[in-house]
């Protein structure tokens, strides 16, 4: 008998609703297993096939590890590592896949190479070369780390560099992830100074890689980042135009050598702000070619040197730097705190530099200019020198170590400092009495409030020996 009309419209209604509920089921449990990672920013996503699985390490593999990217994830202009190959377990050399990624994001606008949290990557020296399209993140949220010492070093790679940025303009390295240098077997080398009695060294290769260079780069961004116990200095930015470091944290032991936390060399309009740096050098060290260097809020120590300008005029070289601030900053149980240092036999000018509001803790050279710097004891007296004019300290505060006067002028005997103003200083010892002379040598200046301990020793006036030629000579 036949089905009448309306019986078969209903059934054909269910067997429909039954079947359209059959795919959104279908569709809900797979989309479970589909992992994306959503960021901001545009661009095509390009990498290798990777596995998705990769060998337990008690390193650095995560509690519980997120689901590696996979070539149909909309990445939404994010470039993971992982999906280049990189493995992330602190024993496999990640090297290409962070130089693919990199390859691959240099090429897209305002993309993001990621480095993942709960991983730890192990890169060999390299170097990341642009020009990269504007806009360029590297969002460091895991940690990167070098082979293990110079015995793990390959032959054919640099000794003196690790990480190196070239030529690249608009690049922002952040993320609260870590960089990790892994320098203890750098410092033990018998070349060392600190290794030594009596600061002796032995012969041998003393190369020790940089951890993070940038080169002929603009418009750079650093914010963060962790770095701990870099080779030799943590970041170094030669021949760079508008570098911003903000909310960075470096540290290393007290007897690290030459871990310079920031140097600068031939670069210009530069800012490090809000940071800490505890290492076994300067925090901050500015060479030669700088100009336009602000820095604030800046907490150094405990350890190191302090911040310094230079050492300028090595080997009878040319050295300006001008436009130097310091102010608002924490100075800690280091062996120097605002310091000038200049060989003998330079040439050239340090001229309009600012240190205000800096607070000294148990420090052993407040303020120091030195023209007589040497590292040795065969250093020869020269007529040349590189001139230092118009240096303001003011409100300076704190305690020092009485082993040295508190303040510490040692100008050129034939190119005097000039323009040295003081005040609002007050310095005491840390313990024991007052040091009543602080030491002054053919530094011209004056003073303008009472100063702790009182200044007498500073010349008056502008000495004839100095030529404005000769302070004009950048």
């Amino acid at each position: 008998m036949a089905m009448p009309r309306q019986m078969r419209e209903w059934c054909c209604g269910v067997f429909l609703c039954i079947t359209f509920g059959l795919l959104v089921c279908c569709s809900q449990s797979q989309a479970r297993y589909h992992h994306h990672y959503h960021h901001h920013g545009h661009g095509n996503y390009k990498h290798k096939q990777q596995h998705s699985h990769h060998p337990i390490s008690q390193i650095s593999y995560p509690p519980s590890p997120s689901p590696s990217p996979s070539p149909s994830d909309d990445n939404d202009g994010i470039f993971d590592v992982r999906a280049f190959g990189a493995v992330g377990d602190g024993m496999t050399d990640d090297t290409q896949a962070f130089k693919e990624a990199w390859d691959a994001a240099c090429q897209v606008e305002s993309a993001t190479l990621l480095v993942p949290s709960a991983y730890s990557f192990l890169i060999h020296s390299t170097i990341f070369t642009g020009p990269c399209q504007t806009g360029f993140v590297f969002q460091l949220d895991g940690t990167v780390m070098p082979p293990e010492g110079p015995e793990s070093w390959a032959k054919n790679l640099s000794r003196r560099q690790w990480l190196v940025f070239y030529r690249v303009n608009e690049l922002s390295v952040q993320g609260g992830g870590t960089i990790d240098g892994r320098g203890e077997g750098w410092w033990n080398l018998p070349c060392k100074p600190h290794k030594g009695v009596n600061g002796t060294t032995l012969p041998g290769p003393c190369d020790s890689p940089i951890a993070v260079r940038f080169f002929m780069s603009s418009n750079i961004g650093v914010a963060g980042i962790r770095i701990k116990n870099s080779p030799q200095f943590n970041f170094r930015f030669d021949n760079c135009e508008s570098v911003h470091i903000q909310s960075i944290h470096i540290t290393a032991p007290p007897l690290s050598p030459n871990t310079d936390g920031i140097h600068v060399e031939n670069t210009n309009n530069v800012k490090i702000y809000d940071s800490l740096i505890s290492n076994g050098d300067d925090c901050v060290s500015i060479g030669s070619g700088c100009y336009n260097v602000d820095i604030r809020n800046l907490t150094c120590g405990p350890g190191g040197h302090g911040i310094s300008i230079g050492s300028l005029g090595n080997h009878k070289s040319r050295a300006c730097v001008s436009n130097i601030t310091v102010r608002d900053s924490v100075i800690r149980q280091s062996d120097n705190g605002v310091r000038i240092k200049t060989w003998q036999g330079g040439w050239g000018a340090v001229l309009g530099v600012t240190f205000d509001n800096i607070h000294m803790d148990n420090v052993r050279n407040p303020i120091i200019i030195d023209q007589f710097y040497c590292l040795s004891s065969t250093c020869e007296n020269t007529t040349s020198a590189v001139s230092i004019s118009g240096v303001q300290y003011s409100g300076i505060k704190g305690t020092y170590d009485i082993r040295s006067p508190p303040m510490h002028f040692a100008c050129s005997d034939s190119v005097p400092c000039t323009n040295i103003t003081l005040s609002d200083i007050e310095l005491l010892p840390a313990r024991g009495d007052l040091v009543l002379d602080p030491f002054c040598w053919n530094a011209y200046g004056g003073i303008y409030t009472l100063t702790i301990p009182p200044v007498f020793c500073l010349l008056e006036g502008f000495p004839r020996s100095v030529s404005e030629n000769h302070l004009s000579t950048c």
